[in-house]
C-alpha cells in the first residue's frame, strides 16, 4: 500500500499522454531523449504515457500485456500492461513490469543502462543484482530498420 502511495506521488506534476498514436510518439521520444535505443520498449497499444521530468519518474500503460522477441539476441522479453521506471541519461532504473526469459523461468529486469565508456552495449539487470549485456543495435527500433530496407 505505501509502495502504490510512493507511485501515486511520482505522477503528480508529470506529463500525461493519451491515445496510441501521441503515446507511440512521445515513448519513442523519451527513450531518444536518454540516449536508449528506440526499440527496447516495442509496447502495443499504449493508452496512456507519463513523465515526470523532476523526479525522472516514467509509466507507460498499454490495454493488455504483450511479449516480444528480439530476433538477432533471440531473447523473449515480456511487458505488464504498466511498465515504469525512473530514468536518467542512458539509464533506466527501478523498472517494474519488464521480465525476460532465461531457461524456463521469467526473470523480472530492474535496470537497463548504457555504459559511459562503451556505447555499443546495453546492459540489462535482474532483481538480485545478475547482469547480462549485448550490443545496442540489437534493439533498434525494427519499424525503422524495416523503412530502410
Amino acid at each position: 500500500m505505501a509502495a502504490r502511495q510512493g507511485i501515486d506521488r511520482q505522477r503528480e506534476g508529470a506529463e500525461v499522454y493519451h491515445g496510441v498514436e501521441l503515446c507511440k510518439k512521445k515513448s519513442l521520444e523519451l527513450l531518444g531523449e536518454i540516449h536508449l535505443p528506440k526499440g527496447l520498449l516495442p509496447l502495443s497499444g499504449l493508452e496512456e504515457v507519463g513523465y515526470n521530468r523532476a523526479t525522472g519518474f516514467v509509466w507507460m500503460k498499454q490495454r493488455k500485456g504483450s511479449q516480444h522477441v528480439f530476433k538477432k539476441i533471440g531473447r523473449t522479453v515480456s511487458y505488464a500492461t504498466e511498465v515504469t521506471a525512473f530514468v536518467e541519461d542512458w539509464r533506466m532504473k527501478r523498472v517494474t513490469g519488464v521480465k525476460t526469459k532465461e531457461l524456463l523461468i521469467w526473470v523480472s529486469l530492474s535496470d537497463m543502462y548504457i555504459d559511459d565508456g562503451d556505447h555499443t552495449k546495453i546492459t540489462f539487470k535482474t532483481t538480485t543484482g545478475i547482469g547480462r549485456s549485448y550490443p545496442v543495435a540489437a534493439f533498434e527500433d525494427e519499424e525503422e530498420e524495416e523503412a530502410k530496407k
